[in-house]
């Protein structure tokens, strides 16, 4: 062990046939691994439990005009 992080993430998107699903997760990837003192990621798509809007942040709800 050389002391660098391994960084596990399980992210759901907002529907399972989005075709971008493979491009999001990789693109997660990339800006984990470009965090200091992380060296290896781990992205997972899932699909339990399913995606709803009750899963979108305070921040998330008011840039989208839901608040």
């Amino acid at each position: 062990d050389d002391g660098g992080t391994r960084v596990e993430v399980k992210m759901t998107l907002t529907a399972p046939g989005c075709g971008m699903g493979p491009a999001i997760a990789h693109d997660a990837q990339s800006k984990i691994l470009s965090i200091d003192g992380v060296d290896e990621a781990d992205v997972q798509l899932v699909w339990d439990p399913p995606w709803n809007q009750n899963m979108i942040s305070e921040a998330g709800r008011m840039k989208l005009g839901m608040i």
